[in-house]
């Protein structure tokens, strides 16, 4: 852990607020926070202190504002606090308190920002069907899971990266026989007959299986070619699934996603914890057999109402109680699921994360009652949606598959652009809102591209850094108070928010805002660089004042510090110099 200026300022709210409403309980003290203004003429920090204070001591807030702003302004390293609109508190640190931060960065390294230890957590991404390889939508679930469990780690806490396994449904008998077909393809045996046999149809036609048949021909030959679908089937779709899974793991390699834990729905059923779920519901009272009202839209002549095994949902927030069971005796998916969940918390996880596309928003509210009820309240289960992506070029949407034909594989988009900026880009909006990705920008050398403007403004960084090892005769250590420009102190500024950010988009469960804080801190650094274009006396290294060089080296290094750190939790690469 490393030292975070908004936990030491925060703590002397605190401890000066107790003297001023002695005897506050503890959980009024823990909603106490310091951030970050927007507005500079308001300071560097702001507390909430006295509204959250003011209705358990029965006081005005503004009167209690105004008595913890003089406490505050007698600190040392606190230049001026003062009481603001309704009740806060607006705090303006003293210069030498933030130049003090400079060394913190320096000491700290690319650690700087990272949290205390927490606990546990899981974080489940991307676990796209394996029917296929990857396609965009499925980048960008992948590319928000992976920086949001890097941003936990950062945070604290103790990771795992888990993907589940579809491979127990219709979908990977339907993969089977598609690649049953192409395997008669690669014997040169027509599969017309077979096909026709087939319920719906040839499900999986892309050009990506052509290989995965000829694979089986060259391991099996024509054994299964005149065999009935029964005789064969286990031993293809098992074939199937681990050669989807292998295109996945390539896919997500090309990303830089790696998960840990694979986890496979099969398992999952095999290893009874659907069944197990089912009972310690029943001895909870949880599970009773009913007849739900007929979703909305249907009508009375295609609804047909009868009786089912039912989760009582709703006891745990659920709009409605749900069916865990199909009328030919299968369990449902949701009862699969909650198997599944019920699994990941025997094995010690009281957080969970799932990532999941916007199409699944309605199916959040009954897995939270699930893990609520499956866990008696103990475990806590967050979902982040992320929306479509649509990929445009020239003002227009592009299909850039050549092998599924119907969708923009993830490798065509990587191969495109590269996977750093693929990632960036897919962190620059909140992941439940569209976006667009705009192959132009993404290879742009401008501001516009947000991957191309951070890691240019660290390769200036290391320029500089690169550049002062000619000079000799530097003080060391640097007399950070000759710093002391706007433009510098404003740069100091935006760093030492650093922690408090990881802290705030790790609650949040938001990686996106990373990347906003990097293109923000790019701004602030490379407008600096631009000022010493404008005005020799503000370049950083100075051959006839070593002692300002020295100064600003510090603030320079400890930007590219601050700058790699964040990269580091979007799974970017910093790079040294722009070629």
């Amino acid at each position: 852990m490393t030292e975070n200026l908004f936990g030491v300022v925060r703590g002397w709210v605190v401890e000066d607020f107790g003297a001023v409403v002695p005897g506050l309980p503890a959980e009024i003290t823990s909603r106490i926070e310091v951030t970050g203004t927007k507005d500079p003429s308001h300071g560097d920090m702001a507390s909430n202190a006295a509204m959250v204070g003011a209705k358990p001591a029965g006081k005005n807030p503004r009167e209690l504002a105004a008595a913890l702003a003089a406490r505050l302004a007698a600190r040392p390293g606190i230049a001026k606090a003062e009481p603001a609109g309704p009740g806060f508190v607006n705090i303006t640190l003293e210069t030498a308190l933030l130049l003090a931060q400079i060394p913190v960065i320096l000491g700290a390294g690319e650690a700087y920002g990272r949290g205390a230890a927490k606990g546990r957590v899981n974080v489940e991404y991307v676990s796209a069907n394996p029917t296929g390889p990857l396609h965009v939508g499925h980048c960008r679930g992948a590319v928000v899971g992976d920086a949001l469990a890097n941003l936990l780690a950062k945070a604290g806490y103790a990771v795992t990266k888990e993907f589940y396994v579809n491979d127990a449904g219709a979908q990977v008998i339907a993969l089977a026989r598609s690649v049953y077909v192409r395997y008669l393809e690669a014997l040169k045996l027509s599969a017309e007959a077979y096909i026709e046999t087939v319920p719906g149809g040839m499900q999986y036609g892309g050009a990506y299986l052509i290989p995965v048949g000829e694979g089986l021909a060259q391991i099996y030959g024509d054994q299964f070619a005149e065999m009935p679908e029964a005789s064969w089937i286990e031993e293809i779709k098992e074939y199937a699934i681990n050669a989807m899974l292998k295109l996945i793991r390539d896919d997500l390699a090309a990303l830089g996603v790696m998960h840990e834990t694979f986890t496979s729905e099969r398992t999952i059923q095999q290893g009874g914890y659907v069944e197990g779920v089912i009972n310690f519901l029943v001895k909870r009272g949880l599970i009773y057999k009913g007849i739900l009202e007929p979703p909305k839209g249907k009508t009375p002549d295609d609804w047909e109402p009868r009786e089912q095994l039912l989760f009582r949902s709703t006891e745990f927030g659920d709009d409605v109680d749900r069916p865990v069971q199909k009328s030919d005796g299968s369990f449902t998916y949701f009862a699969n699921d909650m198997g599944y969940h019920f699994e990941k918390a025997t094995r010690g996880y009281a957080a969970m994360i799932d990532v999941w596309g916007a199409d699944h928003g309605g199916y959040i509210k009954r897995m939270q009652a699930a893990v609520k009820a499956l866990t008696d309240n103990t475990a806590r289960l967050d979902i982040v949606l992320c929306q479509i992506v649509r990929v445009v070029k020239d003002g227009a949407p592009v299909r850039m598959s050549k092998r599924a034909g119907t969708f923009v594989e993830l490798r065509d988009l990587i191969d495109e652009v590269g996977p750093d900026a693929v990632r960036f880009i897919m962190l620059m909006r909140k992941s439940d809102a569209q976006m667009e990705f705009d192959l132009n920008a993404a290879v742009a050398q401008t501001r516009d591209n947000p991957v191309f403007y951070v890691q240019y403004a660290h390769a200036r960084c290391r320029s500089v850094l690169r550049a002062a090892e000619k000079l000799s005769g530097l003080p060391a250590p640097a007399d950070l108070a000759l710093l002391g420009a706007p433009a510098e102190l404003a740069m100091i500024r935006r760093l030492i928010a650093w922690p408090r950010m990881v802290e705030q988009a790790a609650e949040a469960r938001e990686p996106h805002r990373i990347a906003f804080y990097l293109y923000e801190l790019a701004g602030d650094f490379n407008a600096l660089w631009h000022a010493g274009n404008d005005d020799a006396m503000l370049r950083f290294l100075q051959p006839d004042d070593l002692g300002v060089t020295a100064a600003r080296l510090a603030l320079v290094a400890a930007t590219a510090i601050v700058i790699r750190s964040g990269l580091a939790v979007l799974g970017v690469t910093p790079v040294e110099e722009m070629r």
